[in-house]
């Protein structure tokens, strides 16, 4: 057993002690469940299906027993006493006399949250938008299943994760929990994500329904935003997510879009959501995100969380009273009982037990493998080879790598090895900089065993220009923490960080930059390195996977899911949009009682104005039309070998199919993500391109393979505000096939009727 297999084992063995205690609300579900395992009613026959089951609960029901399903019972972070809760994010309480288990629910984007707080191991995976960058379906759906199954182990039955909104603020706090700038791509991958969840009996969710991009006085900005951009753009990539999925669940976020809550809007939640996209489950609140009893019900919110100020007492008065018919509340009711049965709460509840650490470990690092992008090589400076000297600067990369923070955020086994930094404002406690124990220094050293490797802090610059100075070879590791409760001020990265790699390069120019960030990074340095890789936010293995794509052991096959802008200055809105004092809440001040901020938000707080006024053109899309030039666009990822594409043939009709043929041009095996792009006809008015489809092809040196991508027609309608539908534009469309959105090497005309 080598020593890095060592070093696992005993991360594992002590990583399985802390996992042994776990609280008595894990015991809880499977309680209930087995209380009612011997008792047959009339929705224990499995074979019938969810909506029939739900229906016959519901006609035993009492008003009361229906109100409790429709909300939380508190926030039970932090000092929880309830034993009912499994010490989540959120949970609905059991009724034992109708067999009915309490939901569960954990936050849980890239990881259960909470493990070591609670006593419980849980895998740090890559973050959202680094595994988005593997553009790869099968493995998203590895990265839902293994966050179902530690879900189920841990005693929880429901995932808050689930992000899908698309990044039109890149500068975003949680734009590392998001898919990137695609629709297509955003919600074909966290679908698969969704699937992969919910096959293991766990209810799945979509969130932040919806034009929630930016952080910064959340509970209060109003995104302005016309409805055919809406419906092309961040909706489309929900539905496209739900139609996959299938979800039981979506979250409805903090923000107003155009004048409304989204927890209360009625185009959101019962136009959209539940008629042009079929949902059948829930919608819940964010936490705090309601805003209202009876207009919040009429437009369609199911589920109130994590208290009961709206969906309690007042909810059940509001239907005495008949403001709210016992049609909508049974229709409520429905929905959260129709997700129960279709994820299988009522007939497999689980049972605790110890996550499976190795094979999480396993799980991780292929999927860092797969996400981390090579943006440059320059003088092929990567793979290392022959190298006698190598000196690794900075980033704390002696000890873990950084994780991103927040809700999202995975507990580092055994604590983080970097000091945590205390958080800001109400929601400090659990936001902090936390790193994963899994050096990328240590993991060099393993994989380069005759190579000899040093390390300097980066903190004194002229430290470390010396210690590159007498290198073959300097790798310098920067960073940019991200998390939920703030945005970046910029997207460049401090000062200091910049100021040493500048020193480093012109002590060495053969150096290599390695990113650790959730959002993309300006690099005002990009010309003066050799080499630049992008390894995202890369969880509990990242340092293993990347001394495997450094040392060439892995190709890199990751490519963009975002686009890398040069500056600020080049986004759709160069000065982010930041709120006035009014419109933060605010902590009370000292010796005063302390104040119930979930109720604070729920009764709202000064709206203040975002205008998405770049409409359609998010992402890739705006600097095309802008005709901008970038760092690195979108789709954009390089390889240790080289591929080259030919003779297209793209055939139209009923359905659109391009075939084409892709050839491994260099010496070693490589996996290229070839990308389609269509240009619509002029009178669509459309952005000049946008993406309908993609492959990962896996090639051996001098293979080809003939690539056949099928383009449903739904890929290439827009929508039509007047007439409420889809619509395909008659006229010229040109097929554009490449290795990324700017470089399109094939192209073929196809008219459409």
């Amino acid at each position: 057993m080598n020593m890095s297999m060592k070093s696992n084992r005993r991360r594992g063995l002590l990583v399985l002690g802390l996992a042994a205690a776990m609280c008595s609300g894990t015991l809880a579900v499977a309680q209930v469940a087995k209380a009612a395992s011997g008792k047959q009613f009339p929705w224990s026959d499995a074979s019938l299906s969810p909506d029939v089951r739900a229906d016959r609960v519901i006609q035993e029901m009492t008003l009361d027993e229906k109100i409790l399903l429709l909300h939380g019972q508190g926030m039970p972070m932090g000092a929880q006493t309830d034993t009912r809760s499994n010490g989540g994010a959120g949970y609905t309480v059991a009724i034992p006399r109708l067999g009915i288990p309490s939901i569960q629910m954990a936050d849980s984007a890239y990881g259960v949250t909470r493990g070591a707080a609670m006593g419980r191991y849980s895998t740090a995976l890559p973050n959202n938008l680094g595994a988005a960058s593997s553009w790869d379906t099968a493995m998203m759906q590895t990265y839902g299943e293994l966050i179902g199954t530690e879900l189920r182990d841990e005693g929880y039955n429901m995932t808050l994760g689930g992000g899908v909104n698309l990044a039109r603020e890149p500068r975003d706090g949680r734009t590392f929990e998001y898919m990137g700038e695609d629709p297509l791509l955003a919600g074909t991958l966290d679908g698969n994500v969704e699937v992969g969840v919910q096959s293991q009996h766990i209810i799945g969710d979509v969130k932040h329904y919806a034009i929630n991009d930016q952080e910064s006085g959340r509970m209060a900005v109003n995104a302005n935003i016309d409805q055919r951009a809406m419906r092309e753009t961040d909706l489309r990539a929900f539905g496209i997510a739900l139609q996959i999925s299938h979800a039981g669940a979506v979250m409805c976020s903090y923000n107003r879009v155009n004048g409304v809550y989204a927890c209360q809007n009625s185009y959101l939640l019962s136009d959209v959501l539940k008629g042009a996209f079929g949902f059948k489950g829930f919608v819940l609140s964010d936490w705090g995100g309601t805003h209202s009893t009876v207009q919040a019900s009429h437009a369609g919110l199911d589920q109130e969380q994590p208290g009961d100020y709206f969906y309690g007492d007042a909810l059940k008065k509001a239907v005495e009273d008949g403001q709210i018919s016992q049609a909508e509340l049974n229709e409520h009711v429905h929905r959260v009982l129709r997700s129960m049965f279709a994820a299988g709460l009522f007939d497999d509840p689980g049972k605790t037990q110890v996550p499976n650490v190795e094979s999480g470990y396993a799980t991780a690092r292929q999927i860092a493998e797969e996400s981390m992008v090579l943006l440059k090589n320059e003088s092929h400076i990567l793979p290392l080879a022959g190298v006698h000297r190598i000196a690794v600067i900075g980033g704390h990369a002696d000890v873990g790598v950084l994780s991103g923070g927040g809700s999202a955020q995975v507990d580092p086994p055994g604590g983080s090895p970097v000091p945590q930094k205390p958080g800001k404002g109400i929601f400090a406690a659990f936001i902090h900089q936390a790193w994963m124990p899994d050096s990328p220094l240590r993991a060099l050293r393993e994989a380069l065993p005759g190579t000899e490797i040093s390390f300097s802090a980066g903190d004194d610059v002229a430290a470390a220009e010396s210690a590159a100075s007498k290198a073959d070879v300097a790798i310098v590791f920067v960073y940019q923490w991200e998390a939920e409760g703030f945005d970046l001020p910029t997207l460049d990265l401090a000062p200091e960080q910049n100021k040493l790699v500048e020193g480093v390069a012109a002590a060495n120019p053969r150096t290599i930059v390695v990113l650790e960030t959730g959002s993309p990074a300006t690099m005002p340095w990009a010309e003066k390195v050799q080499g630049i890789v992008e390894a995202w936010y890369p969880g509990i293995r990242g340092g293993e996977a990347l001394a495997e794509i450094l040392t060439g052991k892995v190709d890199p096959s990751g490519k963009l899911a975002i686009t890398f802008p040069r500056s600020d200055a080049d986004l759709p809105h160069p000065r982010l949009v930041t709120p006035p004092a009014s419109s933060e809440p605010q902590l009370p001040p000292k010796g005063k009682p302390p104040v119930d901020f979930m109720k604070v938000l729920g009764q709202g707080l000064p709206a203040f104005q975002t205008y998405y006024d770049e409409g359609l053109k998010v992402g890739y899309k705006w600097y095309d039309a802008e005709q901008k030039p970038v760092l690195f666009p979108f789709g954009f990822g390089l390889s240790y070998t080289t591929f080259a594409y030919s003779d297209l043939r793209v055939t139209g009709g009923t359905a659109t199919t391009v075939n084409f043929r892709l050839k491994n041009t260099g010496e070693q095996a490589g996996t290229e993500i070839a990308e389609v792009y269509a240009e619509l006809p002029a009178a669509a008015q459309e952005p000049p391109k946008r993406l309908v489809g993609w492959a990962r092809v896996a090639l051996q040196p001098g293979e080809t393979k003939q690539i056949s991508i099928p383009v449903d027609r739904d890929r290439l309608t827009i929508f039509d505000v007047a007439h409420k539908d889809w619509e395909l534009t008659p006229g010229s469309y040109s097929i554009l096939v490449g290795s990324s959105s700017r470089d399109l090497p094939l192209t073929q005309t196809l008219t459409l009727p």
